[in-house]
């Protein structure tokens, strides 16, 4: 208040007086900036001394560049990790393309340097990517429900592909077919690992920023991408000259790619919530009494085989098509137990079916799950849930909701839509 009345004192003296500009110093971590307010009215702020070695500088310079404004405070946990292991992936991802397109030339009967290697990389990349966009198209919303599965099939595509490269001058008769193939598998990769950049980028960015996170995630890939293409030149003008030396490195380079990917999605929290996700969330309600949040339970998710049963949370299982799930002899009989709900539950063997309608949001499905796993505790899943058991579950879920969905919002979960993949749903 009083720097306000200052500024006032000020705009108050006569015309014939010179102002005084309104500046101050401000040292913090060694460094020494000026802060002046200009005649135009904007603050400019200039470096006066900075004392601090020169690592700590280029430490500064690097975090301004390629992380978000604000990092760590910014985003969300796990970050850096992510990161990390993405700047080794590009690395060995860059590597194993210039290996494999020097044995392409190779197979095709040329002598290429290494240079030309990597120039003619980028374009055999980008030609297939039309192609993968055709194939990948109607995969999006199982992209949506699981990203990081989906992004680990990706890179084992890719390196599927480039395997294939590197193996086409064992059989150049085969050259057309090899080369094809290994760039067909890679433009489908391509695909959906853009595809699912998006919902990853989104699950870390905590105050709004996902377009500065993604600016920053797309410069360490630039970064890295580059460094990788200098490492793979080195390898194909030494160890990799001959084949031999491509089967040893090449195999090695994709552990590593398989492995860094592998530590990105699992240090990523994603927030949305998907079947197995739920189904987590619903047993660590059930048996703890608290709600895990998305970094809770990130190592804890199945990347390979997401479909498992949970039994803690009642073995529900999503994404069946009506008419296998419920009798039509039965389907109104069901239906008129929860009339105003948007799921339906029936009991079939060892599981719980849900189904739910076409416009269930997130919301919708938990209220069914908890439902079904309530249901599951008073009784063995059978054939047929009898219509006392649901209704008791029924009421212990709305008894629990309103605070179980404020504490699901609390810890940072997305309620409004609930990704089941390909999931069927119906509409009456």
């Amino acid at each position: 208040m009083d720097f306000l009345v200052m500024l006032k004192m000020r705009k108050k003296k006569p015309d014939n007086q010179t102002q005084v500009p309104v500046f101050w110093l401000e040292t913090s971590d060694s460094v020494c900036r000026r802060f002046q307010f200009e005649p135009d009215g904007q603050l400019s702020v200039k470096l006066v001394d900075d004392s601090r070695p020169i690592y700590h500088r280029m430490a500064e310079s690097f975090l301004n560049k390629f992380f978000p404004s604000g990092y760590p405070y910014s985003v969300n946990e796990g970050y850096l990790r992510y990161t990390q292991f993405r700047a080794l992936q590009h690395v060995t991802s860059a590597a194993l393309s210039v290996l494999s397109t020097q044995s392409l030339l190779f197979a095709a009967g040329l002598q290429p340097t290494p240079a030309q290697s990597t120039a003619v990389s980028w374009i055999l990349k980008d030609g297939m990517q039309h192609v993968g966009k055709l194939i990948c198209s109607n995969l999006g919303a199982r992209m949506d429900s699981e990203p990081k599965r989906w992004r680990i099939f990706a890179d084992v595509l890719y390196d599927l592909g480039t395997g294939l490269e590197v193996l086409s001058p064992l059989c150049p008769h085969l050259f057309l077919e090899m080369a094809g193939l290994g760039n067909f598998a890679k433009g489908m990769a391509v695909v959906a690992a853009r595809a699912t950049r998006l919902p990853i980028y989104s699950s870390f960015a905590k105050e709004g920023n996902l377009s500065d996170l993604f600016a920053k995630g797309e410069a360490i890939s630039t970064l890295f991408n580059v460094v990788g293409m200098g490492v793979g030149i080195q390898l194909a003008s030494t160890i990799c000259t001959s084949m031999h030396g491509k089967l040893v490195v090449g195999p090695l380079l994709s552990i590593i790619h398989v492995y860094s990917v592998v530590e990105e999605m699992k240090a990523t929290p994603v927030n949305t919530l998907n079947p197995q996700r739920t189904a987590i969330v619903v047993a660590d309600f059930l048996q703890a009494g608290n709600i895990s949040s998305p970094a809770d339970i990130r190592y804890r998710e199945d990347l390979l085989f997401p479909g498992r049963l949970i039994e803690g949370a009642g073995n529900v299982r999503v994404g069946r098509t009506l008419h296998k799930v419920i009798k039509p002899s039965r389907l109104h009989e069901i239906k008129q137990l929860f009339p105003e709900e948007k799921f339906l539950l029936n009991g079939g063997g060892k599981c719980i079916d849900m189904v739910l309608e076409h416009d269930a949001t997130a919301e919708d499905a938990l209220r069914g799950w908890l439902v079904a796993a309530y249901a599951a505790q008073m009784d063995k899943p059978s054939q047929e849930l009898s219509a006392v058991t649901l209704q008791e579950a029924y009421d212990k879920m709305n008894d629990v909701f309103p605070v179980f969905l404020r504490a699901l919002q609390d810890k940072g979960w997305h309620t409004d839509r609930f990704m089941d993949g390909a999931g069927n749903r119906f509409s009456l």
